[in-house]
């Protein structure tokens, strides 16, 4: 067997591994973290356990030494080894909390550790994120100037080919094939008003008044506090959380339309259409979101 192979498969596997561990070194550090606490704590009341044995041992070598009387032994002499106790008294405690502070020491910098790493990471996310939607955003935009904004939206949504039947110059009927925009498709950010939420009703009218409510009172926060998150959104309306509502949401005074609009009156719609007219109990809202705003807060 060739020895450059074995090399590089064996340098392959390793560096799989370090890869692995540098993955996982957050949990792992968490984890030693928190038994490192418990076990200083235990380490820590077993040593106060042991301190009246050495506060006594003390106490009595001071009582020895007051109650010394020798024509060559001074006062200052009897100061002196008062003093010499007072410091091994202090070194006795300190050896017996000295595996306790140890332990606590490593355990607060493994959870220390574990912050850091995590907090880079999100970092890192973050910026990634940031930089793929403005990528996103400025090629939409150089589409949309140079090729207006219907190409953006057969470019988004892609083209169906659909047949109809079209009665013809002569008066007989023919197939004739034509393209058109696919139907828009909802963000990802969309959810169902339906019978998932705790705050959906059989009534269309209380749901429309609710949604209207909740649309207007997000609003209110975001001029108030000058941002908003998706997730408070969700939670506004019974709607399960998600993970890119802890990160996406409005802005004030950003990029966005700086305003929040839940998609309740989109006409191109005809649900949301049959949800207005009050023929639908149920609505997918699509919300404006002006996108990342975690890192311009």
């Amino acid at each position: 067997m060739d020895l450059q192979l074995v090399k590089n498969a064996v340098t392959s596997k390793v560096g799989r591994k370090i890869l692995l561990a540098k993955k996982h070194s957050p949990t792992v550090m968490f984890a030693g973290g928190v038994v490192g606490v418990v076990g200083a704590t235990f380490l820590a009341c077993r040593a106060t356990l042991r301190l009246e044995e050495v506060l006594d041992d003390v106490q009595e070598q001071r009582d020895a030494v007051n109650r010394l009387q020798h024509k060559h032994y001074s006062e200052e002499d009897r100061l002196n080894d008062q003093r010499v106790l007072t410091v091994q008294a202090a070194v006795g405690v300190a050896k017996l909390y000295a595996p306790a502070v140890a332990v606590g020491v490593v355990s607060i910098a493994a959870l220390t550790g574990s912050h850091v790493v995590l907090s880079k990471r999100n970092a890192a996310v973050m910026a990634a994120y940031s930089a793929l939607d403005k990528g996103f955003n400025e090629y939409r935009a150089r589409v949309r100037d140079e090729l207006g904004e219907e190409k953006d939206q057969e470019f988004r949504h892609g083209i169906t080919t659909v047949q109809e039947t079209v009665e013809g110059k002569d008066g007989k009927s023919k197939t004739v094939e034509r393209k058109v925009l696919n139907p828009q498709v909802p963000s990802i950010y969309a959810r169902f008003f339906d019978e998932g939420s705790s705050s959906w009703s059989r009534q269309p009218e209380y749901n429309q008044l609710f949604l209207n409510c909740q649309q207007n009172y997000a609003n209110d926060l975001l001029r108030a506090r000058g941002h908003v998150f998706l997730n408070e959104v969700y939670d506004m309306l019974g709607i399960s959380r998600s993970k890119e509502g802890a990160v996406v949401g409005w802005i004030l005074n950003g990029e966005g339309d700086n305003f929040i609009d839940f998609g309740i009156y989109d006409g191109k719609n005809e649900r949301t259409r049959a949800f207005v007219n009050g023929d639908e109990r149920s609505i997918l809202l699509d919300f404006n979101v002006d996108g990342l705003i975690y890192d311009q807060i």
